[in-house]
This record gives C-alpha cells, structure tokens and sequence, in this order.
C-alpha cells in the first residue's frame, strides 16, 4: 500500500520548542499519517500529511461507546544521529489485540510498520538530541461511524502523531511513593485489563486523584475478584525483588503485556536473574518489607522505563522499601535498556531497529 506524502509548507512549520523544556505530551510534530477504514472496502487511503484537526460527527461512535484503542512507544537519536526504533512490532501486534478486543478492524502489520517508519523518518528532526530524550509516537485508532445505537463501527480512523519529550527524571533516577488503593480496581477478569483502550485509563483517574491529594505519585491496583493480589501500579507493570528473586505478576487477562515488562523479563533472566512470574498478595509484600527479604520494588513501562518505588501506603500506614532509595538492579535494567535503546551499547536481543 503506497503511502501518499503531502508535506507541511515552510511558512507554517513549527518552532522546535527548547529541548531543556520539553516535558511530556506538550509539543507536536509538523505531520500526521492517517488512514481510513470502512466496512466491506477494508484501509484505505493512506497519508502523511501536516498536523490537524480532526473532524467528526457529533454521533461518532467513539464519542459514545468507547470503541477507541492507541499504542504508545519512542523513536531515539543515537551518538551518530542513527534513528531507532525499541521492539516496534510488539507494539503493532498488540495494537491489533486491543483491535480484536474491541471488534474494530485489524491493521496488516506491514502496512502499520511502513507507516511508522516513513512518519518517523519524515520527522526526524524532531527527534531531541538531549540525553534521555526522545520521540514519543502515538498510534491511535477510533470508530468514525455516525450512528447511534451499540454495535461495531463500520468506519474508524487510524492516525499517528508525535511529539519530542525529555528525560523523565530530568533531576535524577528516583524512587516514588505509590498508595495501594483496595476501594477502586483497575480492571476485572474477562474485562480489557490486558488492552490499551481510553476507558481502562478514564476509569483508574479517581483512586490516582485521592492518592495524588495524600501525596502519592502512583496507585497500586490489586485484583477485583478478592482485592488482594497485585497486579498493576498506575499505567506500569510491577516488580519486586524478594530474595534472590525478581518478582512480578502473571499476565492473566487483567494485566497490560507491557513491551518493557517483556525485556526486564527476557534482560533479566539473559544477566543471571532468577525471574517468578507469580501471584503475589499484598500481606506477603508487606510481611517480606517487615522482614527485611524484600530488597527493591519498581514499575516498568515505555515513558520511565523503569521506575524505582522507595515506598508504600497501605491500610493507613507507610512502608519504606529498600530505605526508600533506588535499588541495584532497578539501576542496572534502567541503564542497561536506556543503552541499547540509543545505540550505546550492542543488543544481543535484536530488540533496537533502525530507521532509515
């Protein structure tokens, strides 16, 4: 499938914003591809083209039954201006689940990953030069039909946008403080837990605001079926290290596959790591905080790839991890990712693809 290129004119190219103050999800790049599907006739027209608007129905089907899906990964500048791409296909496959989920039209996997790439080359500039920064890219797919009434869409909308963001600890690799919420549950087994869709983030924004209001960073989900088991913290995955163990949740249906959790899973193991994909309760946690066996926790996930947790809130009272400092293999899996990501270092998993 061509793609059809329709490029930005000079006078309306934006400014590249100050790479010191780059933030998260604030600035933009100068295109969009986009893609149109509609029952019976499959994708068609494909095209990057300058950034805009959208425009929809009033009775667009995602604006009333949720029928919208998205992906989130990065683009990175190596030392010799090399563009790279982190495990990009794992993104468009599970793109597609969260598409089956859903019952909206699958993407060939082909056609998304040349879209990708002729969208990220197009907009390499935009690709910060800053260490730790990067590209964030935003695939996103949603129901166009105009009908009300539940059932599939017979038309969506497949569009990527793009925008610089830096470091995420832009002031040092620290621990967070997370609050284990036991009244609100992130997802419920035989719901879309494993799925990015808007409605798994929309629900899960109260219990962040009353942890944020206690002076939480991130909520720790437990299970919904007996509220005790651990499963997410706020949009990452979770990891313990208990012993010489590093621990982490099964997937099961109610948990992200996340691209990151996958390769602390596979780095790990490929540097000696004993890993345990198990259930964990949360009195066991704690018990093993008390004990003094639970060395380190952090979160995984494509914004932060790795985020140390230097403390709890559970049950009214306060555990420090690890003395709430980062722990060792939290920094080693961080540095270790972050050097094959930007091409420092040789990646013996294939994961890094270049772009050119």
């Amino acid at each position: 499938m061509k793609i059809k290129i329709v490029k930005a004119l000079p006078k309306y190219l934006k400014p590249k914003p100050d790479s010191a103050k780059l933030g998260f999800g604030k600035h933009f790049t100068d295109h969009m591809f986009t893609m149109k599907y509609k029952e019976g006739d499959g994708w068609y027209d494909p095209v990057i083209e300058p950034y805009q608007l959208l425009q929809l129905d009033p009775t667009a089907m995602c604006l009333h039954y949720g029928q919208e899906i998205f992906e989130g990964l990065k683009a990175y500048r190596g030392k010799n201006d090399e563009i790279y791409l982190f495990r990009p296909m794992e993104n468009i496959r599970r793109m597609n689940v969260s598409a089956d989920r859903l019952c909206m039209a699958p993407i060939d996997e082909t056609v998304f990953f040349n879209a990708l790439k002729q969208f990220v080359w197009l907009e390499r500039e935009w690709i910060p030069r800053e260490p730790g920064s990067s590209l964030y890219i935003r695939p996103t797919m949603i129901a166009t039909e105009a009908a009300l009434g539940v059932h599939p869409s017979s038309e969506y909308l497949f569009f990527i946008i793009a925008g610089p963001v830096g470091a995420y600890y832009a002031h040092g690799f620290g621990p967070t403080k997370i609050y284990v919420s036991e009244e609100y549950v992130r997802a419920a087994p035989g719901g879309t837990g494993n799925i990015k869709s808007a409605g798994n983030y929309a629900m899960s924004l109260y219990a962040s605001r009353v942890a944020s209001d206690m002076g939480y960073t991130q909520v720790l989900w437990l299970d919904a079926r007996e509220n005790k088991y651990v499963e997410e913290v706020g949009t990452s995955n979770i990891f313990f290290v208990i012993g010489d163990e590093l621990i982490t949740p099964p997937l099961g249906g109610t948990i992200l596959p996340g691209v990151t959790r996958d390769s602390v899973i596979k780095l790990a193991t490929h540097l000696g790591v004993k890993v345990n994909e198990r259930r964990l309760a949360m009195t066991e946690v704690i018990d093993t905080i008390e004990k003094g066996t639970l060395k380190e926790a952090f979160a995984s996930g494509t914004a932060a790839v790795i985020s140390p947790v230097g403390q709890i809130y559970f049950q009214k009272k306060e555990y420090l991890i690890n003395e709430g400092k980062t722990g060792a293999l939290a920094d080693m899996l961080y540095n270790e990712i972050l050097q094959i990501q930007y091409g420092i270092k040789e990646d013996p998993f294939g994961w890094r693809v270049q772009i050119d």
